[in-house]
């Protein structure tokens, strides 16, 4: 199933006069594809196409509900991403360019493009790291400090109201697939 496919809002029917009593359970339109691909070869299994094919529709709805937010405060989410890494690096919330590129999995020339925007709206500075001259460390300014604070603490309040729709234990379980997938997905075989 390709992200198009999973991007049909057309919804599943169901039997007329039936009543489903939670939504969740109501057939969606992935269901909707799947029955399809069902109909056109029975004989594959699709329950992992299923689950993919709503983490995608979940990642295309989330993204844009996050990026909001940082937009609130005049952020892109890649530059958030930097003022919070610093952030929570502790003090003197400084990192040099290669540990924040290892740290957000960027290139060196995309963070390069980041901390230039970052440094011109007043959010960072660059300074000579003082145990090796040849280079640099980044560190957050008042501004980067109090904004990513701030940006911080309007992103999980709009997160958490994101998945209100899930129980504490529903959530903790989330949680627990989520991880266990990620590592079955980084760990070489």
């Amino acid at each position: 199933m390709s992200a198009a496919d999973t991007h049909d809002d057309t919804p599943a029917s169901t039997e007329p006069g039936t009543r489903v009593s939670d939504p969740a359970a109501a057939p969606d339109a992935v269901d909707a594809v799947v029955a399809a691909w069902q109909r056109e070869r029975p004989d594959l299994d699709l329950a992992a196409i299923a689950v993919v094919g709503r983490l995608g529709r979940v990642n295309l709805l989330l993204g844009p509900a996050q990026e909001q937010v940082f937009t609130e405060f005049g952020l892109q989410r890649g530059e958030f991403d930097v003022l919070a890494a610093l952030r929570r690096s502790g003090a003197p919330y400084a990192l040099s360019p290669s540990r924040l590129s290892d740290l957000l999995m960027l290139s060196r020339a995309g963070m390069t493009n980041r901390l230039d925007r970052l440094e011109a709206a007043g959010m960072v500075e660059r300074s000579l790291d003082r145990a090796d001259r040849r280079s640099f460390q980044i560190r957050l300014t008042e501004q980067g400090y109090a904004t990513v604070d701030a940006a911080m603490t309007r992103h999980t309040a709009n997160v958490t109201a994101l998945l209100a729709g899930l129980t504490p234990r529903e959530l903790t379980a989330l949680d627990t697939l989520a991880r266990k997938l990620l590592h079955h997905l980084t760990t070489p075989a």
